[in-house]
């Protein structure tokens, strides 16, 4: 358990250093206690915390720059105590909810050893191999003395990339706030998910497909299960950072990243470089592990806005990086039509041409049609340059949704229980700096761990006529 004091405390702490390994640091800031709840001091309301983490799977670890299939795997010893390093740092900080990615299914000495801790430390865990024998995956572990695990689902994407998501409804084993109705047990969704890593442009549309559909599967499992008006917390290597088009139609659906809730940063270019999670193969550092947080009351776009919004958005990035202003963008689709406007064909050519369409991974028939309705607003069969710059340029899109035409009235204030950020950190420390310090050896990926406090929000039901 972790509880936050004041960074003055005169307290003893055992803390870890940036490789991972145990010292003993003075007026530190964290302390631990009994329980396995964050608390800002042990007489206010208990808090729960959650930590992602990509441990970098033994058999995607490199050790020969020279040699690129000489990897981890080969080498008991290496990664055996590497692995034991990570699971004191995971025991050490005890959140409430961790969420791995990079698990290595494959070994099952491996799985043997993580099964085996984390259970004797109170943990019940859920694993998930990605399809096709990838070899690694996803590993959920929930602590069984502060939350009941009420349902899991696993999701397989089945796409290019053989990536998996799992779903978890839990409930708070004790009442965490009060409401209007007395004590209540907190029930929330969790998510676990690694997106595929960005190799070329033409992979942005897999990577909204795979997070198009954690969100559709996560609104049917709330749909059939009427539990709408309850938290969503979203955790994992989206493999994208601040300034990617996922971030964005996250954003757009009403989810907030937790860490920058947590240190007062924005959307803006200027707060995208204020921290990084990562150090890639390619040895750049950016911050792509985040821990999403969406509210009973945070409306979003429509999922089907918010995904052509974020295809226009590609492929106006596409057209930036070939120089192509807003009028040459347009002459660009236009090609050689006669008129001022452009056809069907020559949109479907200009997303060939783009790489959006053409390849196993790209946009489907349905999909290239149903963004031709979008673009072509007043449905006269050809855009024009005002439709091109508002739809595709400016990517700003109405989607009609059937539901908001049926007749509603107004309903009654309905109080649900939702979570703030309190806190939220990086380790090691000097990525919260965008720092990537040479002797941190736990992974190529820095843990976060946010910490979530229950608070009651009103909203409005809707009830229809």
């Amino acid at each position: 358990m972790v509880a936050v004091v004041d960074s003055n405390a005169n307290s003893n702490v055992g803390q870890l250093n940036s490789g991972g390994n145990e010292t003993t640091i003075l007026n530190g800031t964290i302390s631990r206690t009994s329980s396995g709840f964050f608390s800002p001091t042990m007489t206010e309301e208990p808090c729960i915390s959650c930590t992602t983490f990509n441990i970098l799977a033994p058999i995607y670890k490199r050790l020969d720059h020279q040699n690129q299939n000489i990897r981890e795997s080969d080498f008991r010893a290496f990664w055996f105590t590497r692995n034991q390093r990570i699971l004191n740092w995971l025991l050490f900080e005890r959140s409430s909810i961790i969420c791995l990615q990079e698990f290595w299914v494959g070994s099952e000495e491996l799985v043997h050893v993580y099964q085996e801790r984390l259970g004797v430390a109170g943990y019940i865990t859920f694993q998930l191999a990605r399809t096709n024998n990838r070899g690694d995956g996803l590993l959920t572990a929930v602590h069984k003395d502060y939350f009941r695990v009420l349902n899991y689902q696993e999701l397989l994407f089945n796409d290019f990339g053989d990536r998996v998501a799992q779903l978890l409804h839990v409930q708070s084993a004790v009442p965490l706030v009060q409401n209007q109705n007395g004590d209540t047990q907190q029930e929330f969704l969790v998510v676990n998910t690694h997106l595929l890593f960005p190799h070329d442009s033409s992979l942005s549309i897999v990577r909204l497909h795979q997070v198009c559909k954690i969100l559709q599967y996560v609104e049917t499992y709330q749909k059939e299960n009427k539990l709408s008006h309850m938290p969503i917390i979203l955790c994992g290597d989206w493999n994208g950072s601040k300034r990617g088009h996922v971030y964005k139609f996250l954003r757009s659906q009403g989810f907030v990243s937790s860490y920058d809730i947590a240190h007062q940063y924005t959307d803006s270019d200027a707060d995208a470089h204020k921290w990084v999670s990562h150090r890639n193969h390619r040895g750049n550092i950016c911050g792509v592990d985040f821990i999403w947080l969406r509210n009973p009351i945070k409306s979003g776009k429509l999922l089907k806005t918010s995904w052509a919004e974020a295809v226009f958005g590609i492929i106006k990035c596409q057209l930036l990086k070939a120089s192509l202003n807003e009028n040459d963008a347009f002459a660009f689709f236009k090609a050689d039509e006669p008129g001022d406007y452009i056809t069907y064909s020559a949109f479907c050519e200009g997303l060939r041409q783009v790489n959006l369409i053409g390849l196993p991974c790209g946009l489907s028939f349905q999909q290239i049609k149903d963004l031709w309705i979008l673009v072509d607003n007043d449905g006269n069969g050809i855009v024009d340059y005002e439709e091109f710059k508002q739809r595709i340029w400016n990517s700003a899109c109405q989607v009609e949704d059937s539901a908001a035409s049926t007749d509603t009235e107004p309903g009654v204030e309905e109080e649900a229980i939702g979570f703030t950020v309190k806190n939220a950190f990086l380790f090691p420390r000097e990525a919260e700096k965008g720092m990537w310090p040479e002797n941190y050896s736990l992974s190529d990926h820095a843990p976060l761990t946010v910490v979530f406090s229950p608070v009651r929000i009103m909203h409005s039901s809707q009830k229809i006529l």
